[in-house]
C-alpha cells in the first residue's frame, strides 16, 4: 500500500470515528436535556405555578388566527382589590354594571336617619326645612348561625267517660312530625348544615365539632359521623332517581381520583381506593353529577356502573380501563394533550416544537369559540369542524409523525407526542358529532370539589363512610349544577322526609317544580 492509499484509509477511519463521536455527543446531549427536564419538572411541581396561561409569542409559530387563543380552562387569578361589579361581553371588554346589581336578590333591611321634628328648622332664619334628597349607602351584613333547642310537645287525649263506663279506652294524639332519625336530636336543619359544611365547604367533622363547641353545643365527632351516614341512608331513593336520569343521556363524562379508606377488609390502610365520577354533558337540560366509591381502578367498575346505559359517547381521559365498555365511542381530551406540550415548553422555553404543538391545539379551541360566539347549533358546529378543524388535525398529525422520528421518546416532548399519537382515534371523535366536546373539562371540574374536600379530611375511616360521601357529594353537586343553594335544598329534602318519607322521589329532584323558590339561585347569581 503506497502512502496516498494509507492516508486515505486513515482519513476514512477518522471520518467514521468522528461521525460515531458526533452521534454519541448528540445522544448524550439528549440524555442531558432529559435529566435537566426532570430536574426542572420536579422544581416546578414543588414550587411552580399550576397555571397554564399561554404565551402570546408561541402563536406566531404556526399560521394562527389573528385573535389570541386563550386557555380553555378557567384561570385562577389572585384578588388584590374588591371585585368590580362588571359584565363580561364576548369581545372581552368590561362594561360597567349598575352598582348593587349583584345583590338584588338579597333581602334588604332599611334604616332611615331623619332629623327630629324640633331640629327641622333653619339655623339662619328659623324657617321649617324641606326634604331635599336622600343619600343612600349600602353595606353587606352577615347573620351568624345560631343553635337552639326545639321542643316538640305532643298532647295525648283520652276519653274519661269511656274509662268510667268500663268500655275500651279511647286515646287520641295530636299530629306531630316524627324524628328524622329515631331516638336522635338531629333535625332537618342541623343535618343539612353538617352535610353542607363538610361536602360543600370542605370542613372536616373535627372542625365542625370545635365550631359547635364554640356555640355551646357539645356534639362529638362520632355523633356527626353517625348522623352523616344515616343522612346518606335517607337520601338513597333520591340517588336512585338521579342515576336513572344520568343513564337516560346519550353523552356522558367520566373521571376518577384516588381515595384512602382506612378500614377495608383484607387491605392495608395505605392502599389506594378510587372515587369515580360520572356526569351528563352540557347539552342536557337537567345536569346530573354522580360519584361512585370503588376499591380499585379497574375498568370493570365503569362497566358495572354503566351496565344499563344505552348511550353512544363517553368523554374521558386516556385511561385504558374505559376501553372495556362495549359499543361505546370514547372521546379523548385535547386539554390533556395540550397540557403535555405546555409542560414540555414550560420546562424548556427554547423548545420551539413544544410551543408549536400547543399552538396547533389552541387553533382547534379557537374554532370552538367561534362557534360559541355565533351561537351555532350542533349541526352547524359539526359542519364548521369538518371544514376547518379537520384540516388542522390532519396537518397536526403529519407534523407529529415527522417530529417523532427525531425526538427522544422519554423526554417531555416525546411523551407529549406519544400521548397525542396513541390517543388519535379518541381525540378525533369530536369530528363525528357536534355535541361532543374537545375536552373532558366538565368531569375534571366536577371531581374537583371532592379533591378539595379530600385535602381537608384526608381519608375515610370505613367503606360505609366512603359510600356515604359518594352519595352526598352526588346530591350536593347535582343541586349546585341545577342552580340550587345546597344548604336550603338539603333542609327542604330532609323536611319532606321527616313529614312523609320519600313517597315520590321525583318530586325532590333538583329540577322538580315543587322545589321552593328559597332553594333556587336566580339567573344572575353565581353558582355556589
Amino acid at each position: 500500500m503506497n502512502l496516498i492509499e494509507k492516508l486515505q484509509a486513515e482519513n476514512e477511519a477518522l471520518k467514521s470515528k468522528l461521525k460515531a463521536n458526533e452521534q454519541k455527543i448528540a445522544s448524550l446531549e439528549q440524555l442531558n436535556n432529559w435529566y435537566m427536564e426532570q430536574l426542572k419538572l420536579r422544581q416546578k411541581e414543588k414550587f411552580g405555578s399550576s397555571s397554564e396561561k399561554a404565551d402570546e409569542d408561541q402563536l406566531t409559530l404556526v399560521d394562527v388566527f389573528s385573535d389570541l387563543f386563550n386557555e380553555v380552562e378557567v384561570l385562577r387569578e389572585p384578588i388584590t382589590t374588591e371585585p368590580e361589579e362588571t359584565t363580561l361581553i364576548p369581545a372581552h371588554k368590561r362594561k360597567k354594571a349598575k352598582r348593587g346589581s349583584k345583590f338584588d336578590t338579597l333581602p334588604v333591611e332599611t334604616i332611615e336617619y331623619k332629623l327630629p321634628e324640633e331640629e327641622q328648622v333653619c339655623d339662619v332664619c328659623g324657617s321649617k326645612l324641606t326634604e331635599m334628597k336622600k343619600e343612600i349607602r349600602k353595606e353587606l351584613k352577615i347573620i351568624p348561625a345560631k343553635v337552639k333547642v326545639v321542643e316538640h310537645i305532643t298532647y295525648v287525649y283520652s276519653c274519661r267517660n269511656c274509662d268510667k263506663t268500663g268500655t275500651e279506652g279511647f286515646i287520641k294524639r295530636a299530629s306531630s312530625p316524627k324524628a328524622l332519625i329515631p331516638k336522635s336530636m338531629v333535625s332537618p336543619s342541623i343535618m343539612a348544615y353538617i352535610l353542607n359544611q363538610k361536602y360543600t365547604n370542605a370542613m372536616p367533622l373535627h372542625r365542625q365539632e370545635q365550631e359547635f363547641k364554640r356555640y355551646g353545643v357539645m356534639l362529638t365527632r362520632q355523633n356527626l359521623s353517625n348522623w352523616t351516614i344515616k343522612g346518606a341512608e335517607l337520601l338513597k331513593p333520591l340517588m336512585v332517581e338521579l342515576k336513572k336520569e344520568l343513564l337516560a343521556n346519550e353523552l356522558l363524562h367520566a373521571d376518577e381520583t384516588t381515595l384512602e379508606v382506612l378500614r377495608e377488609p383484607g387491605r392495608e390502610s395505605t392502599t389506594k381506593s378510587y372515587m369515580w365520577l360520572y356526569r351528563t354533558s352540557e347539552c342536557t337540560d337537567h345536569p346530573v353529577i354522580l360519584y361512585d366509591y370503588q376499591i380499585g381502578r379497574s375498568g370493570a367498575h365503569a362497566v358495572s356502573f354503566l351496565k344499563n346505559w344505552g348511550g353512544t359517547y363517553l368523554h374521558c381521559d386516556g385511561y385504558r380501563g374505559y376501553k372495556k365498555l362495549e359499543n361505546i365511542t370514547l372521546c379523548g381530551c385535547f386539554v390533556h394533550a395540550k397540557r403535555k406540550f405546555h409542560e414540555a415548553w414550560k420546562i424548556n422555553q427554547s423548545n420551539e416544537e413544544a410551543k408549536q404543538g400547543e399552538a396547533y391545539i389552541q387553533k382547534l379551541f379557537a374554532i370552538e369559540r367561534k362557534a360559541d360566539e355565533r351561537a351555532y347549533g350542533y349541526e352547524e358546529r359539526l359542519l364548521l369542524r369538518q371544514t376547518e378543524s379537520k384540516k388542522i388535525i390532519e396537518e397536526f398529525y403529519i407534523w407529529l409523525d415527522t417530529l417523532a422520528l427525531k425526538t427522544l421518546p422519554q423526554s417531555l416532548l416525546g411523551k407529549a407526542i406519544t400521548y397525542a399519537q396513541n390517543q388519535k382515534e379518541y381525540l378525533c371523535n369530536f369530528l363525528k358529532d357536534g355535541r361532543i366536546q374537545l375536552s373532558n373539562n366538565l368531569a375534571e371540574q366536577s371531581i374537583k370539589p371532592f379533591v378539595i374536600g379530600r385535602k381537608n379530611w384526608l381519608f375515610s375511616n370505613t367503606q360505609n363512610g366512603a359510600n356515604a360521601s359518594a352519595l352526598i357529594y352526588s346530591i350536593i353537586q347535582t343541586a349546585i349544577a341545577n342552580d340550587l343553594k345546597p344548604l336550603y335544598y338539603l333542609e327542604y329534602v330532609f323536611e319532606q322526609i321527616q313529614r312523609n318519607g320519600i313517597q315520590q322521589a321525583s318530586d325532590l329532584l333538583p329540577w322538580s317544580e315543587k322545589i321552593p323558590e328559597k332553594c333556587k339561585n336566580t339567573k344572575t347569581s353565581q353558582r355556589q
